[in-house]
């Protein structure tokens, strides 16, 4: 995550982009709610910020809502409505143990876009949150979804199989498993850099890591398990709204006002995604 360049990047693009709509814009301060939503096997914690057009965040792997306030924050002053949740087995959502292929957690979406009654939303899916975007839309269609934003996705598909020669050894992702569950605090050391910029303080990079090792180890390896292995392809094909894929999260502003106002299905990559 690239927080100091996001930062700058969310304050001054979002305060520019939303002049062109100051008409639509909330002119009251924006509401701060705090929700549960309950779902089969899991009572979702839900953080729903702001009045106007949803904006619905989905975490990365090990992140919780808190990971969103960076983005969530000047969004909200600009008059939209910004919503996430912390996935089942992360942050304050309790571990059933069970529920972590991606047909789940793409029904744990449903419940919280029905039951805050969210329509016209846009969806923004960070690296495992974009699989649990895309398997929503092919469950459940596109009723109370305009747009959609895929941020350094783990889709289409990231194992190596027959037909698809460029994906990772699945050893590799076995490998990682095993070494999570024997010492995630060490597999968390090893990898950390690849989760937020190193220029980060001392400070933010402790906050990102305690938000990491908050999350269940149990629903943590079953998810790795998931991400690795789901094979999305068939749900991108089915896909009828406009998509944008982008690999750096410091444009997230830049992509969330340019998903409101665009007009056609069209589908954008820039750069080369990551996981």
């Amino acid at each position: 995550m690239l927080r100091r360049t996001m930062i700058t990047t969310l304050a001054g693009a979002a305060a520019g982009l939303a002049a062109a709509d100051a008409a639509a814009a909330v002119t009251a301060p924006p509401a701060r709610r705090t929700e549960w939503v309950s779902t089969p096997g899991a009572s979702l914690f839900v953080r729903d910020w702001g009045a106007g057009r949803p904006v619905v965040f989905l975490s990365a792997w090990s992140f919780s809502a808190d990971a969103w306030q960076y983005q969530m924050i000047p969004l909200r002053q600009q008059g939209l409505r910004c919503v996430t949740y912390d996935r089942r087995g992360h942050g304050r959502t309790a571990d059933p143990g069970r529920g972590y292929d991606y047909d789940t957690l793409a029904d744990d979406l449903a419940h919280v876009l029905e039951t805050l009654d969210l329509r016209d939303a846009v969806l923004v899916g960070y690296s495992m949150g974009s699989g649990e975007a895309v398997r929503y839309l092919a469950r459940h269609g596109t009723a109370r979804v305009s747009r959609l934003a895929l941020i350094a996705p783990t889709t289409p598909f990231l194992t190596k199989t027959a037909d698809n020669p460029d994906g990772v050894d699945p050893k590799v992702f076995e490998a990682n498993r095993a070494l999570m569950a024997k010492d995630f605090p060490a597999a968390l050391d090893a990898g950390f850099p690849t989760f937020i910029d190193q220029g980060a303080s001392d400070g933010l990079k402790a906050w990102v890591k305690s938000i990491m090792l908050n999350a269940s180890l149990g629903a943590l390896i079953e998810c790795q398990r998931a991400f690795s292995q789901t094979d999305f392809r068939d749900d991108l094909t089915s896909l009828k709204l406009p998509v944008l894929v982008l690999a750096m999260l410091a444009v997230i502003v830049l992509m969330v006002f340019w998903l409101i106002r665009v007009r056609s299905t069209r589908a954008f990559r820039l750069g080369a995604a990551t996981t």
